[in-house]
C-alpha cells in the first residue's frame, strides 16, 4: 500500500506529509482547496509506476511521469504546475512498502524531468481514477477526443478509465474476493450495466431483464455501475489502488452509507481507497466504519493554515463542513422545541 505522500509548491499544496497512511484515505474541505488536485497527483506517480516496464513499454519512468503530468493536468507545460510565487521547485515524493518515488522539477520545465529517483519495483496492479462526473454516457466522446483528435478536454483520469472501462466482463479475470461485493454492488443498483456491442452503447438492465438507454438511468446508478464492472473484468485486483472524487454525487445517504460499507468490504480483501469529499454524510459513516472495524482511518483536511491530519479512528475532526452540519442540526433542534 502507499504508506506516505509528500508535496511541495505543488500547484494549489504548498506544503503536505500525509504519513500512517491506511487502507480507506479521506480528503475533506470545500470547492477549490485542492482536494482533487491532491488525488490527481498522487495517482499521477502510482499509474506512472504501473506503465514503467509493462509489456512492450519502452518509456523511461521520466519521460512517462512528464507524459502523465502533462494529460492528467493539462497544463501545456509541466512547470506551470508549481505553485505561484514560490522560489523553490515542485517536489513530489510517494512511499509504497518503504520504497520510495520522488522527483522535482521548477517553473521553467516543459516536459522533460530530469530529477526523479524510483525505489519501487515496476507494479502489475492497476489503479484507477473514478471522478464526480460519470463517464459511461461520454464514453465514446472521450477516447475519440483522446485517440483520434489528441485534444485537451478530458484529462487522464477520465481517458485511462474510459479505456478499462473497455475491457469485457467476460473476457476480463474475475477475482473470488470481489464476489459478495459484486452481488451487493448489483443489488444496489437493481440491475446490471453492460455494454452492447451492436451498438456500441452502455444498457441499464433491471432484474426484470428490461433494458433501458444508459443517457436515461439516474447519474447514481451509472456511477455504482463503474465500480461493478471495473471488479468484473478484471480490471481492478486485491493490490489495486481506487481514486474516488466526491463519492456522494449524485447518490442519496442510504445509497452513500451502502457504497462506503461495499468499499469497506474491498479494503478488507486488499484495495486501498483515496476518497475527497464535502459531505457529512460521508465522514460519519466512514467515522462508524472506523469505530466498528477499530481501522485507522487517516483523513487530511484543508483549513485557512494549511492541511490538518486527523484520524477517524480516534474520532470525528475539527471542520468546517463538520461544524457547519452540527450547527444546522442544533438550529433544527432550535425550532423543534419551541
Amino acid at each position: 500500500m502507499i504508506s506516505r505522500i509528500q508535496l511541495n509548491n505543488f500547484g494549489p499544496l504548498a506544503s503536505i506529509d500525509w504519513s500512517a497512511l491506511g487502507r480507506i484515505n479521506l480528503i475533506i474541505g470545500g470547492n477549490g482547496q485542492g482536494k482533487t488536485f491532491l488525488l490527481k497527483a498522487i495517482y499521477s506517480s502510482l499509474r506512472t509506476l504501473e506503465i514503467y516496464k509493462r509489456g512492450q513499454e519502452q518509456r523511461s519512468a521520466s519521460e512517462i511521469l512528464a507524459d502523465k503530468l502533462y494529460w492528467t493536468f493539462q497544463s501545456e507545460k509541466i512547470g506551470d504546475l508549481v505553485s505561484k510565487g514560490a522560489e523553490a521547485p515542485l517536489t513530489s515524493a510517494l512511499t509504497i512498502d518503504n520504497r520510495d518515488f520522488s522527483y522535482s522539477f521548477g517553473r521553467d520545465t516543459t516536459k522533460q524531468i530530469n530529477s526523479l529517483e524510483n525505489h519501487v519495483p515496476p507494479r502489475t496492479d492497476n489503479s484507477i481514477f473514478l471522478p464526480a462526473k460519470e463517464v459511461l454516457s461520454l464514453h465514446q466522446v472521450i477516447l475519440k477526443s483522446r485517440e483520434q483528435d489528441k485534444a485537451f478536454g478530458f484529462d487522464d483520469t477520465y481517458y485511462e478509465l474510459a479505456v478499462a472501462l473497455r475491457i469485457s466482463t467476460s473476457r476480463g479475470r474475475n477475482y473470488d474476493a470481489f464476489a459478495q461485493s459484486r452481488r451487493s454492488l448489483e443489488e444496489l443498483l437493481g440491475g446490471v450495466v453492460e455494454f452492447d456491442e451492436g451498438s456500441g452503447r452502455w444498457l441499464f438492465v433491471n432484474k426484470n431483464r428490461q433494458r433501458f438507454p444508459i443517457g436515461v438511468t439516474a447519474e447514481g446508478i451509472k456511477k455504482i455501475a463503474i465500480l461493478d464492472t471495473l471488479l468484473g473484468n478484471g480490471y481492478l485486483s486485491p493490490n489495486s489502488v481506487v481514486f474516488i472524487d466526491e463519492p456522494e454525487s449524485a447518490l442519496h445517504p442510504k445509497a452513500i452509507a451502502t457504497l462506503l460499507d461495499i468499499i469497506t468490504v474491498l479494503a478488507e480483501r486488499g484495495i486501498q481507497f483515496f476518497m475527497a469529499s464535502h459531505s457529512y454524510f460521508v465522514i460519519k459513516k466512514l467515522f462508524l466504519i472506523a469505530q466498528e472495524k477499530s481501522w485507522s482511518l487517516p483523513v487530511i483536511s484543508a483549513t485557512e493554515d494549511g492541511w490538518r491530519q486527523d484520524d477517524l479512528k480516534n474520532g470525528m475532526p475539527e471542520n468546517p463542513i463538520i461544524s457547519e452540519s452540527i450547527d444546522l442540526y442544533r438550529q433544527e433542534m432550535g425550532m423543534a422545541l419551541q
